[in-house]
């Protein structure tokens, strides 16, 4: 019987009965123990269930106070947008009377300020690329205030602002045509900031201390980065300089559209930048070229000392082992009584042992001429094959792009051209000069020859 009882306990328990809270606070040492414990626990929550119950007939009289007051002031600004609606519409019609009112009092003045508009956009834009703006800053702030005054239906300009419209375009005409010094901010290269003294000239070009300069896109001024040549900024140094009366002076005729032409020209590589596009080949073309050059210039030399030998050595009798033909006639003098054929061929023989020192170098001379050529064409295909690459990924939408890098690939055919021209040169010259000490020597062991067979 306690048994049943028991799990009849446990099963309420395990029902919900029990809190959680009571039951780990604390623990029935008895079954009538836990019995009290499940009737104080009812007890707990029967009173937590009334105070809840309560709370909540609160609110939800609370809830309904609420939902009234809502409803009320839905009431008000449902009535209140009815009266600004109709007020609304009302003012509607008046604008609509007062904008035909000032379209009639306006009349002709409204053509005016659509011309005046545009005449006021077309020098906004000019002074945008206009240098005359680095001594006359901030016109371009008036005639932004003016367009919009005349496009505003609530605003009109005034006859000061008309006025000054008409002086900034004839400024801009009368500026253009002067020469004139004024103190200004310039922008080194290296972001410095220094007040100096600029010239302007006319709408075309802006110099300080000799250099030249331009207008940033926040019309500022600032130094080129890279100059013209020494030659105009001299010029530019005596226009400074000058006082009075006329000095020559390099302009740049699209000064006004804003100087393309000055910066094409002082962004055309020169010839040290034009020999490192050909890259690696052209470096090799010009190590050859040099190498051409020393070697040609080395024989040259060489020859042209045993040139000066062989000449003194025809106006002595006596052979010297200086040179090659006193070498050439030490063997005839050793070989005066064999028979002419056996001394012809000794003499051969000797000549033919001079040969190869005077025309050392002449076929490396003749190869460098004929492959420079050929480096150069090398240079080119693989520039070409490069350039060709670079269009396919990015199309040839530049053709600016597009002729640079056809431009640099052609750069090792001129350097080859250029190695291959002068060694060629070089190399009849020498050649030449080889050929004149060779032609001696077979003429004087000829004439031996002969003295020889004439004596037999």
């Amino acid at each position: 019987m306690k048994t049943s009882i028991a799990k009849r306990v446990i099963a309420v328990a395990a029902a919900g009965l029990i809190s959680a809270s009571a039951v780990a606070q604390e623990k029935a040492q008895s079954l009538d123990e836990l019995l009290q414990m499940v009737r104080n626990s009812k007890v707990a929550e029967s009173k937590e269930h009334k105070q809840r119950e309560a709370q909540f007939r609160r609110q939800k009289a609370n809830q309904q106070s609420l939902l009234n007051q809502a409803k009320q002031t839905r009431t008000q600004e449902e009535e209140r947008s009815a009266r600004l609606e109709a007020k609304y519409q009302e003012q509607e019609v008046m604008v609509q009377q007062k904008r035909e009112q000032l379209d009639e009092r306006m009349g002709s003045l409204k053509e005016l300020f659509g011309h005046m508009t545009s005449t006021a956009g077309d020098l906004r834009a000019t002074l945008e690329t206009s240098i005359v703006s680095a001594q006359y800053p901030g016109r371009g702030e008036f005639l932004d205030q003016l367009i919009d005054k005349m496009n505003s239906q609530t605003k009109l300009p005034t006859i000061e602002e008309i006025e000054r419209l008409w002086f900034e375009l004839q400024r801009e005409i009368v500026e253009d045509g002067k020469v004139v010094k004024f103190n200004g901010t310039v922008i080194k290269p290296d972001g410095e900031q220094v007040e100096q003294e600029v010239v302007r000239v006319g709408n075309f070009n802006l110099v300080s201390n000799g250099k030249y300069l331009e207008m940033n896109d926040a019309q500022k001024m600032a130094e080129l980065i890279r100059q013209p040549d020494s030659e105009y900024l001299s010029m530019a140094e005596n226009l400074q300089a000058a006082t009075s009366g006329f000095t020559a002076f390099g302009v740049d005729p699209t000064g006004p559209t804003g100087g393309s032409y000055l910066k094409a020209m002082i962004n055309s590589p020169d010839i040290v930048e034009r020999w490192h596009q050909g890259g690696i080949v052209g470096y090799i073309i010009t190590a050859v070229g040099v190498i051409a050059m020393l070697l040609a210039i080395w024989r040259l030399l060489v020859l042209s000392g045993v040139s000066s030998k062989v000449n003194a050595q025809l106006r002595d009798p006596q052979p010297n082992t200086n040179n090659p033909l006193g070498r050439v006639l030490a063997v005839a003098e050793e070989n005066k009584g064999i028979d002419g054929e056996t001394l012809e061929l000794k003499m051969e023989e000797a000549v033919l042992k001079e040969r190869p020192a005077i025309e050392s170098g002449l076929n490396l001379l003749k190869i460098i001429a004929m492959v420079a050529p050929l480096l150069g064409l090398l240079g080119t295909v693989t520039g070409m094959i490069i350039t060709f690459q670079a269009i396919t990924i990015f199309g040839a939408g530049d053709p600016k792009a597009m002729a640079g890098g056809i431009s640099s690939a052609l750069v090792t055919t001129v350097l080859g051209l250029c190695v291959a021209i002068p060694t060629v040169l070089m190399h009849t010259i020498v050649n030449g000069r080889a050929k004149r000490i060779l032609h001696i020597l077979d003429e004087q062991s000829a004439g031996i020859v002969a003295e020889n067979a004439e004596r037999k």
